[in-house]
């Protein structure tokens, strides 16, 4: 049995297995992590799930905005059932993740929330590992695959080359393409600001089902992430996120030299898997040949049906297959 077969077959293994921890529901969106570890990594303490063998191939899971770690929470038994040491933290601003000081800035810059990976990667002693991702989770790994790439042995990346360039960013759009983004100029308001303090779980409950229209979540479903929007950064890390990739709010001075690597587009060398959602609302599916030139080594394009924004907790078992596929790629 050649090697991708036998982790397909794994797989097919974890599957049965996830089914095991279902709490007594048929929906797959019902399974929970563990224990949360926590680990000084940075400026952050940061919480993390890690679930597979410690002497598996290392594999870190990078969720998205408005989401957090249960985004991979059926793909992450997938994995470990076929061997991989899963990590999956909490980005900045997220659940259990806390600044170390009072006095560090609030920052959401994409450089900053990549650092803040390698710094888990060095605190866990992980020299390299497959990196998956989709939203913002997919933008970080993109940056640490192109920047630090004897730290990124594969890449997953959900809707391609998601990297910024901020004059880039301030080139309109057309109107369809504006109007999806209607949350980031929202944001840029002091309303904004106020209306998402107030009303984030509602606010971030309208952004999954406008961008994952086949979706069927359910309130439990939701309300087993929404925990994670009660960090006392959130709200700042989201608004900053956002702010700063309009040119209206300053970065910090520190990440300067990364992000003028970051805006001249850095050609990504490792393995990859690209990943589009034919049912996402605010990034339609394309044959991905509209970034092909920034990836030089090998790379697939998979395009998932049904899937929307928040692929990997939509379609699990694709996602898992197209870590344990860039792998062998890798190999």
């Amino acid at each position: 049995m050649s090697t991708y077969n036998r982790l397909r077959f794994l797989r097919s293994i974890a599957m049965a297995g996830t089914a095991l921890l279902l709490l007594g529901h048929a929906n797959a969106q019902t399974t929970s992590f563990g224990s949360i570890k926590q680990i000084n990594a940075g400026v952050l303490n940061v919480g993390y799930a890690e679930a597979g063998p410690a002497n598996g191939t290392p594999v870190i899971l990078l969720h998205g905005w408005p989401y957090d770690i249960h985004s991979f929470v059926d793909v992450a038994p997938l994995l470990a059932k076929a061997g991989y040491r899963v990590i999956v933290p909490h980005l900045r601003g997220h659940g259990t993740t806390r600044f170390l000081s009072a006095a560090t800035m609030r920052n959401g810059q994409q450089a900053a929330v990549a650092l803040d990976i390698i710094a888990l990667m060095d605190a866990l002693k992980i020299e390299k590992a497959i990196i998956g991702g989709y939203d913002w989770g997919a933008r970080t790994a993109d940056i640490i695959a192109a920047l630090w790439p004897e730290r990124c042995k594969a890449l997953v990346s959900v809707n391609g080359y998601l990297i910024n360039n901020l004059e880039r960013n301030k080139k309109p759009l057309p109107p369809k393409a504006e109007w999806g983004w209607w949350y980031q100029y929202y944001f840029a308001t002091e309303r904004g600001l106020a209306g998402y303090e107030a009303n984030r779980n509602d606010f971030n409950k309208l952004i999954w089902k406008n961008v994952s229209p086949k979706w069927n979540f359910d309130d439990a479903t939701f309300n087993r992430s929404a925990p994670s929007f009660d960090n006392p950064d959130y709200v700042a890390i989201v608004i900053h996120n956002y702010r700063w990739r309009l040119s209206l709010a300053p970065g910090e001075p520190q990440y300067d030299q990364i992000e003028k690597q970051l805006a001249a587009g850095p050609v990504i060398t490792v393995p990859t898997i690209t990943l589009d959602g034919d049912a996402d609302g605010v990034a339609p599916a394309t044959d991905g040949t509209a970034y092909a030139n920034k990836f030089s080594g090998k790379r697939k394009h998979l395009i998932i049906k049904g899937a929307g924004h928040n692929l990997p907790q939509e379609a699990p078992a694709a996602f898992a297959d197209a870590i344990i596929e860039v792998d062998n790629m890798s190999k």
